[in-house]
């Protein structure tokens, strides 16, 4: 883990004083900046955005799909935590916390707009901060690979639709254009980019040619994340400042929605007998977010002021802290794993089949 990575949480921080300091001294170059959209798309934070998604995404190989089979039961629980209990279990604590519990203590006219932020959070799983979680807990790394393949190709078809459906139900109006196009340009252009920019490089000069570009992308990527909350907390000092407990109400449910699904991963991969280098991977892609590609999102679909780019921010805040908890969590637990993981295998294999 790179210094960069290793203390996000202080450069967030560091951010958001920034943010909200340039917003107050310098207010027209911020305005100047929400104003640059074409299509309802801002052109400085698609190029941003592009700059943090596409060098992560190079990482990504889709012929590690091949592999899927091999642990299909690591496979099977991360799906069905990222797809079908995630998005899910992150809209009833939304609704739970933002629309009850913490309601009389937030901006009326943002309730919605929180809701919808932490909604867009949880329906992407992680792509790149994944292989550096997987790493700390000595994951199974041809399973790390071809799960954030799967999950990738998934994305591309599943976000939208996800993310629509869940906005309805919480009665939050979809712009469908809007949703549409922030698929296009920050999941399919960059993955098509990203994966051609691979195949040449790898056919030029192989992996090693491959580790260089990605070494050197990799302080761009983050820079261009660290520039993007600057413009964000720019736009939303004024609110911070009015409401400065905001952030900790937000940051309850993603930490809930964090140790619920890792600790449901982990616990179903025991339960099937799976390896931990499999487990411990499997809950970590379980529980993290496609951060880069939330904040986009929500920033297209409801503007830099919004209480959703705000919420999605939040995520990023406390992603490595979190993170770390879990991946200690599942490096002091392996005996206690591996000694239930042994017993589930061998009573499956010696239940008499009919």
């Amino acid at each position: 883990m790179s210094t960069f990575e290793r203390y996000l949480t202080v450069w967030v921080g560091l951010c958001i004083v920034a943010g909200v300091a340039l917003g107050h001294l310098m207010p027209g170059v911020f305005q100047a900046i929400g104003a640059a959209e074409v299509a309802k798309v801002n052109l400085p934070m698609a190029v941003l955005i592009w700059l943090m998604v596409i060098p992560m995404l190079l990482r990504i190989d889709f012929a590690a799909l091949r592999h899927v089979g091999q642990h299909w039961r690591g496979i099977g629980v991360t799906l069905f935590v990222n797809w079908a209990v995630k998005p899910f279990s992150m809209a009833l604590l939304a609704w739970l916390f933002i629309g009850h519990v913490f309601r009389d203590y937030l901006p009326a006219d943002q309730i919605d707009s929180y809701i919808a932020g932490l909604i867009i959070l949880a329906a992407a799983p992680c792509t790149a901060m994944v292989f550096v979680w997987s790493s700390l807990t000595r994951g199974e790394p041809h399973f790390t690979l071809s799960q954030v393949a799967l999950n990738d190709a998934i994305m591309i078809v599943a976000f939208a639709p996800i993310v629509g459906l869940l906005l309805g139900l919480s009665a939050i109006i979809v712009p469908w254009g809007t949703l549409t196009l922030s698929v296009a340009l920050y999941i399919i252009v960059p993955v098509i980019v990203a994966q051609v920019v691979r195949r040449s490089i790898l056919a030029r000069g192989g992996e090693a040619a491959l580790a260089r570009l990605l070494a050197a992308l990799g302080p761009v990527s983050l820079v261009a994340l660290l520039t993007t909350l600057v413009l964000l907390f720019g736009f939303q000092g004024e609110q911070i400042l009015a409401q400065p407990l905001v952030i900790a109400m937000l940051a309850a449910p993603i930490l809930i929605q964090v140790y619920f699904n890792s600790g449901l991963a982990y616990l179903l991969n025991r339960a099937l007998g799976e390896q931990h280098c499999v487990a411990g991977p499997s809950a970590l892609i379980g529980a993290s977010n496609f951060f880069e590609l939330a904040v986009a999102a929500a920033i297209s679909l409801f503007g830099f002021n919004s209480g959703a780019a705000l919420a999605t921010v939040v995520g990023v805040l406390i992603e490595v802290p979190v993170m770390l908890s879990v991946v200690w969590i599942v490096n002091r637990s392996q005996g206690w794993y591996e000694t239930g993981a042994k017993t589930s295998a061998s009573e499956r294999l010696s239940t008499p089949r009919p």
